[in-house]
């Protein structure tokens, strides 16, 4: 039994301890706490900081001595009593350790709670924190401390914050770890509802999806993300669009149904109804269904013109591609660009509104180069895209790369969504480039960095196909700014010039285009050719004599238009021993069904139908193509990447021409291949194309020796000579800026 004269001079003696652990004076610390042991041997209080302190001494195995030594004389309940009282010592260096940013040391003694407790949950996940903080985070560590068991337990106590702020972190480092999605499984039950928690977490939710190429990873975090909030409709929309790129359509649609219904914002309907209209083109193309839901589109979108919200911020962004389908189902050029021109006149304003001071620096450093002279400068030109990978915009685009002047242009690349991307041609592109930046899809640096690299030019090879990149162009960084490439023109108010030729758009397009459209001299696009694989499919693969006559048609969801099909048909009807291969891209039993009921109502054999799915490699796909007899193009939305493969391969192309820029790409494209056979202006034309080019062999010989002869001679494969045009439209454009008549 322990006096109080000494009992007091112990508790002295653990104080001024304590005071040298705090200032970090190891040494006095020990002797002290060892002088106190000394005096009271049955406080075990001073073990538990003895040890520790012999811990952060690295003396780890005396640290162990001491402890199991303070033990030795207990029975089972004592122990687990005094382990407890241990933890608490340890956690709470730990924790203060945490916060004056120790980590390592932090980390180092809750591996030792660990080894005493193992089923102390909020050391695992404070644990697991630091190792994140440290940078030492494997992977494993979700495992390895088996905390989805523990979290599995119903009896099990557990910190929700500490959860919530664990995964957090582990979905930006770790996200596509499907040990990552495991513990979201596991820790739903623990947390209520968190709305804001969820907000904070949608940006990451579209990196994995997009950045990383995980979408089915993404969709996986969102489903659970809606049990802790489920009326959340920017998680609704984030899972329809992850669903429908996975070809779920009727799930896709569901969610964008249900945020439909969760408000009567106009804003917030037209984001929603758009999804609904991606979702059922991309299942089955154009139906009466997908012809109420556009309609509803833009009677939604007039009711915005009247009343334009202006307090959206960024958000206005999700704008952009609102009107994205019309194009698909109808070649109403000028009526298409008006309300283009309309939903971004909505965004700019709401940009500016919220980055009027970005806009301003941006302004000011542009208006600096307004009166440089234009004579010998080497032009820097930015080209920013999430198309600078595997894509059709990747493949043709290269060849501006590849052939530009590097003694009179600096060229930069700024690659969205490519920051967590592994490809091939992304890695050529960035050698390429002068200098090459990668960026998550959600990015606010990528104006700021325009900027900042003074950039004379840039070019959108996106347009609204991201509308990410639609509000960097909002944002004007740069002097002169064009689209080229990746679709129609944005109609972004900030935006200069759109880059066409003398066919792609008719005669009067600039009545339209709020753009200066700038024509080059014979084709907006060229390519050097293009890379063939070995053939995966044959004709007695799918069951196709060698003598039949075989069409083919790219029917990619939203192409396929019951109208253009009917002329399809009527071409099969007259034409002996025919087949029609249909390559589909959207719900594969969707487009047969359409196709054949439309057969059966045209008295088309079935038989004549042969339906084939997507392959990995373009490279396959192309050498595909050499089962064709002649390829069917679609209509009012033509193919493009399609159709230069298809011109490369020597076949034969049926196409209908109309006002439209996607209704005249094939058009401009066999125009500069050199072969006008096959160019129909009227439905009636396409059919008499169609037939003539199936029963007249020798005519598909003809175009097909003449397509191959054009490779060394036609514009459309002279990839030097459309850079050098591509370069002289920059200079010129440069020259009227410097001039001030612009």
């Amino acid at each position: 039994m322990v006096d109080n004269q000494t009992s007091e001079k112990q508790m002295s003696l653990s104080a001024e301890a304590d005071i040298c652990l705090q200032k970090r004076d190891y040494q006095q610390a020990v002797i002290l706490y060892e002088q106190a042991i000394n005096l009271n041997p049955d406080y075990k209080h001073n073990y538990w900081k003895l040890g520790l302190t012999l811990l952060l001494q690295e003396r780890e195995e005396e640290a162990q001595t001491t402890w199991l030594v303070a033990m030795s004389d207990g029975d089972p309940e004592q122990i687990d009593q005094w382990t407890m009282d241990l933890v608490e010592v340890l956690s709470s260096e730990a924790d203060e350790r945490t916060v004056a940013e120790d980590y390592s040391v932090a980390w180092a003694i809750r591996q030792h709670i660990q080894q005493m407790n193992p089923h102390d949950i909020d050391n695992i996940l404070k644990l697991i924190d630091s190792s994140i903080t440290l940078k030492t985070y494997t992977g494993n560590e979700i495992t390895e401390y088996g905390l989805v068991p523990l979290l599995q337990q119903e009896s099990i106590n557990v910190n929700p914050d500490l959860l919530l702020h664990l995964w957090k972190k582990l979905l930006v480092i770790d996200g596509i770890n499907p040990l990552s999605l495991e513990l979201g499984q596991a820790l739903i039950n623990h947390v209520g509802e968190q709305p804001e928690f969820v907000t904070s977490l949608i940006p990451k939710l579209y990196d994995i999806a997009y950045s990383f190429g995980e979408t089915g990873i993404a969709k996986g975090y969102g489903e659970l993300l809606l049990n802790l909030a489920p009326n959340h409709q920017q998680l609704l929309r984030a899972l329809a669009k992850f669903c429908i790129q996975l070809t779920e359509y009727d799930h896709g649609i569901e969610y964008a149904r249900r945020s439909y219904h969760l408000t009567e914002s106009p804003y917030q309907q037209v984001l929603d109804n758009h999804l609904m209209i991606s979702g059922l083109m991309s299942q089955g193309g154009y139906t009466k269904q997908v012809g109420e839901v556009l309609n509803h589109q833009e009677s939604l979108l007039n009711s915005l013109f009247k009343k334009p919200p202006l307090h959206f911020s960024n958000g206005a962004i999700e704008l952009y591609n609102t009107s994205f389908f019309f194009a698909y189902v109808r070649d109403l050029p000028a009526v298409n660009s008006q309300i283009k021109a309309q939903v971004a006149k909505i965004c700019q304003a709401n940009l500016e509104t919220a980055l009027a001071e970005n806009i301003a620096t941006y302004q000011a450093r542009n208006l600096q180069k307004r009166h440089q002279s234009a004579t010998n400068k080497t032009l820097k030109i930015g080209y920013i895209s999430y198309c600078f990978r595997r894509h059709s915009v990747g493949w043709i685009s290269r060849w501006l790369f590849q052939h530009h002047d590097r003694d009179k242009f600096e060229i930069y690349a700024y690659m969205i969504g490519a920051e967590n991307r592994q490809d091939a041609l992304q890695n050529w592109y960035m050698e390429q480039a002068t200098k090459s930046y990668q960026y998550g899809i959600v990015s606010t640096e990528v104006a700021e960095q325009i900027s900042e690299d003074q950039i004379d030019i840039l070019v959108d090879l996106d347009s609204l196909t991201l509308t990410n990149t639609c509000s960097v162009m909002a944002l004007k960084p740069a002097p002169v700014q064009v689209t080229w490439l990746g679709w129609d023109a944005s109609a972004i108010p900030t935006v200069d010039y759109f880059i066409a030729d003398p066919y792609v758009l008719p005669e009067n397009a600039q009545d339209y285009y709020s753009e200066t459209i700038w024509r080059l001299p014979q084709t907006y696009v060229a390519v050097g050719g293009f890379q063939v694989g070995i053939p995966s499919l044959r004709r007695q693969d799918i069951h196709i004599p060698e003598n039949a006559i075989v069409y083919f048609t790219a029917q990619r969801g939203p192409k396929y238009n019951p109208e253009l099909a009917q002329l399809q048909m009527q071409i099969l009807k007259q034409v002996p021993n025919s087949y029609l291969v249909i390559k589909g891209f959207g719900e594969q039993e969707s487009i047969n069904r359409l196709f054949l009921d439309l057969a059966e109502q045209q008295e088309v054999s079935r038989d004549q139908f042969r339906f084939i799915g997507a392959v990995a490699l373009e490279e396959t796909h192309r050498a595909n193509l050499a089962i064709a007899d002649v390829v069917l193009d679609s209509y009012p939305y033509n193919g493009a990447t399609t159709t230069l493969e298809t011109l490369w391969m020597g076949i034969p192309l049926v196409t209908r021409v109309g006002e439209q820029f996607a209704a005249r790409n094939s058009y401009t494209m066999m125009m500069n291949a050199g072969i006008t056979e096959g160019i129909a202006w009227t439905d009636e034309e396409y059919v008499e194309w169609g037939v003539r080019l199936g029963t007249d062999e020798r005519l598909r010989q003809d175009i097909s020796w003449k397509l191959r002869k054009s490779r060394g001679t036609a514009p459309l494969w002279n990839s030097k000579q459309f850079t050098r045009e591509m370069e002289k439209a920059y200079q010129e454009m440069w020259k009227i800026y410097t001039s001030g008549q612009s």
